[in-house]
């Protein structure tokens, strides 16, 4: 594993790990709902973010595992590393933050996050982090605007406030067909891949476990924000 063994991981501020996000992350947002964020240090500074907090919508997650609570499981809203890291050290530190949940917050039995094949990768940090694959869903509710922005239709829109709308210039029971015209959105090709990660390992899954294979045969796969199979990527990275 090499220098990715010396990374030290620690709960830091929202407002240092937020920075950070702003900076890195493809989609330059931080995630509102985001709770517990850990920072991945080398050589003295910070050069990885992981934030877990709530989902926008727990009541449809939650029923994804049996007898889960309404406090006992967390969404991995963002993770997001710079180019000064070495190989290994994203699985590295996604392993020490589920040992620190498990430590601190012993009532977490799961984690939920969500790879976007629209516009970053399909997931091949949790796939090689013990992440289970659960969902493969097409896009229908992404959006870029002309600014570059992207942004949801329908949940995002439930939870814009009055700044956010007068921003983006929505207009109150604008139907979103009607607004993406008028401001000349593109609707995001691609699918959104959902993984769960079971820190209680007793915890059974109530949706099936998906193959690997799976994203390849739908035509899911997504590196880097380009278009590739997993069967490409491999020869690719073993070369």
């Amino acid at each position: 594993m090499g220098r990715a063994k010396e990374i030290i991981v620690k709960v830091i501020p929202s407002k240092i790990a937020n920075e950070f996000v702003k900076k890195h992350h493809y989609s330059g947002k931080v995630a509102t709902t985001g709770r517990i964020h850990f920072g991945c240090f080398l050589d003295d500074k910070l050069h990885g973010v992981l934030t877990f907090g709530s989902s926008i919508d727990k009541s449809k997650l939650i029923p994804l595992v049996e007898n889960t609570g309404w406090n006992e499981y967390l969404e991995l809203n963002r993770m997001v590393f710079d180019d000064y890291l070495p190989k290994y050290s994203e699985s590295r530190c996604i392993s020490i933050c589920m040992k620190l949940i498990r430590k601190n917050a012993p009532h977490i039995k799961w984690v939920v996050s969500f790879a976007d094949g629209c516009q970053c990768g399909d997931g091949t940090i949790y796939r090689s982090s013990g992440f289970l694959l659960t969902a493969i869903k097409k896009n229908t509710g992404m959006w870029k605007l002309k600014s570059g922005e992207v942004v949801a239709d329908l949940i995002t829109r439930q939870v814009w406030n009055e700044s956010t709308r007068n921003r983006l210039g929505f207009r109150m029971g604008e139907r979103w067909s009607d607004y993406a015209k008028r401001v000349g959105a593109i609707k995001l090709e691609g699918y959104q891949l959902r993984y769960i990660y079971l820190i209680d390992k007793t915890c059974k899954i109530t949706v099936p476990i998906l193959p690997f294979s799976k994203i390849d045969e739908m035509g899911a796969g997504m590196y880097k924000g380009e278009k590739i199979t997993l069967a490409e990527r491999k020869p690719a990275a073993e070369a």
